[in-house]
């Protein structure tokens, strides 16, 4: 997949509710519109991954997907959410743009499959549990369908117990596969399963670590974003504010024309 320009995926974490949802996807596209990015809306209709089963999951598949596509149609702007499952497949691809797979479903090969068979933009999320040279794999079962449209995404490696950590050497690694290398400058802060049953975070790290993956050779960046991210329902721990997504792309930016 030939990359023309930086790639950033961002939104909620979680669909909350569709006015809230959707007035997030029109700031990002009213903000970031004259950037030279090419910018996807995500937010996921189910959490199905979630620590506690008291946690927040989302609004479900059927009225999830009714506001990913009233967004679609309001924004213009493409849309990325996950499946968990194979049936949900068939749905989804009547909406997204680009169909995900979380990172703790990233060997599921059926659901790999099913996914890779619409001919969308696969978005692989490497898992905690994945060296950046075992994502080869992964790849090999999207592409034994014909399908070459892939993004694979960075969110962070096992370290320990409750902790992620960045190897900065993944991006160099995974670009040599022959596709865009995204880096979840979000998730991989997550602090997980925390003894309250809420996956902490430290989402003051977002900036650093987002230059010093421009700098390793990103290819784009997948952000949670919130208004107001202690009131998020999903993530609040490692959402990051939405009014200052603006200026951290631009440095971004700029670190990507200093190294080319």
């Amino acid at each position: 997949m030939k990359q023309k320009k930086l790639i950033i995926i961002a939104g909620p974490c979680a669909i909350e509710d569709e006015r809230t949802t959707t007035n997030i996807a029109s700031y990002l596209k009213d903000n970031l519109s004259d950037l030279p990015i090419k910018l996807i809306f995500k937010a996921s209709f189910d959490k199905a991954n979630r620590t506690s089963v008291d946690s927040y999951r989302g609004p479900g598949l059927r009225n999830g997907l009714k506001i990913l596509k009233n967004i679609k149609e309001k924004t213009g702007l493409p849309v990325l959410t996950d499946v968990h499952c194979c049936r949900q497949v068939k749905e989804v691809k009547k909406v997204a743009d680009i169909i995900q797979i979380p990172a703790f479903l990233c060997r599921q090969t059926d659901l790999i499959i099913e996914a890779a068979k619409t001919k969308k933009i696969i978005n692989i999320k490497k898992g905690q549990f994945v060296s950046p040279q075992n994502i080869k794999y992964i790849l090999k079962k999207i592409e034994s369908t014909g399908n070459k449209n892939i993004f694979i995404t960075e969110r962070g490696f096992c370290f320990g117990y409750n902790n992620l950590v960045v190897d900065f050497r993944a991006f160099q690694i995974m670009k040599n596969f022959g596709y865009p290398v995204i880096f979840d400058a979000t998730h991989s802060l997550q602090r997980p399963s925390a003894e309250s049953g809420i996956s902490g975070g430290d989402s003051q790290f977002v900036k650093p670590l987002s230059l010093a993956a421009a700098a390793a050779g990103a290819g784009g960046f997948f952000f949670g974003v919130h208004p107001h991210p202690e009131k998020a329902l999903s993530d609040p721990f490692t959402t990051y504010k939405l009014n200052k997504i603006k200026t951290l792309i631009q440095k971004i930016l700029t670190v990507r024309e200093a190294l080319a």
